[in-house]
């Protein structure tokens, strides 16, 4: 059985750094695949992945195809879905890439969105480990486009707004799911001891601090450079960091 984790945060707050390296690390103790659910698609860079076709793609082309009468009717549905699924994958040793892709455009995929959640289901069950990279909020998760989730991380710098963002997540994460593991706050790119304000919020919204991020320029200097971070070192204190991330949360022996 495989393990799903979902991480999500506002924009800017350095979630797709955060599960580039988590994926890398999970990958030392079992296959992983890692889904893009960002419309940038930048977890791709990050993990120095290509990009094939994206999930966006494929659910608009079907819609159309449906739409115009064209579609070859010999074929099911989900079976072509899962086909285009397939292709779409990023295969790697340890680790494939799925890319969601921008949201679509006018009209109603409520149906072809169901039978993807089905596609990615149950190539996700193929898995140790699902790390989903979510778009900055919670739409992506709203759509219900992706399965269950075991662990939320929610990124979040260390400024009020983002700590009330944080909050909102989790409380809305909760009104949306029936099937939610645990929810922990990570707090990235601190440089100075958190206020007493920012402190309440994280108490009076009974956030879960799972850990404090620090700055790393490592991560800086490879975005500068266009680099994946693959090539962070071990020591480097962002891995290290969420390497411990993952033994609290019991990812890691």
């Amino acid at each position: 059985m495989s393990t799903t984790i979902a991480v999500t945060g506002k924009g800017g707050t350095g979630k797709t750094s955060i599960s580039a390296i988590l994926i890398r690390l999970l990958s030392n103790h079992g296959i992983v695949l890692a889904i893009d659910a960002d419309p940038s698609m930048n977890l791709s860079m990050a993990l120095g992945f290509p990009v094939n076709n994206s999930i966006g793609r494929i659910r608009e082309d079907m819609t159309n195809l449906v739409k115009k009468g064209s579609y070859d009717n010999s074929i099911a549905k989900p079976d072509y879905l899962q086909l285009k699924v397939m292709e779409s994958l990023v295969e790697s040793d340890r680790i494939d890439l799925l890319s969601m892709g921008r949201p679509e455009g006018p009209g109603c995929y409520c149906a072809a969105n169901n039978m993807l959640r089905v596609c990615i289901d149950k190539l996700a069950g193929n898995y140790d480990y699902v790390v989903i990279d979510c778009e900055a909020g919670m739409e992506h998760i709203s759509r219900q486009t992706t399965r269950d989730i075991d662990i939320l991380l929610i990124i979040s710098d260390m400024s009020i707004k983002g700590l009330v963002t944080a909050v909102h997540m989790k409380d809305l994460m909760n009104e949306l799911r029936t099937s939610v593991g645990r929810i922990s706050l990570v707090l990235n790119r601190v440089t100075e001891a958190l206020s007493p304000e920012a402190m309440e919020i994280i108490k009076k919204g009974d956030l879960d601090l799972i850990s404090i991020l620090p700055e790393d320029p490592n991560v800086t200097n490879l975005d500068a450079k266009g680099q994946p971070l693959y090539e962070l070192r071990t020591d480097s204190p962002i891995v290290v960091a969420v390497a411990e991330i993952a033994k609290k949360l019991g990812l890691l022996n």
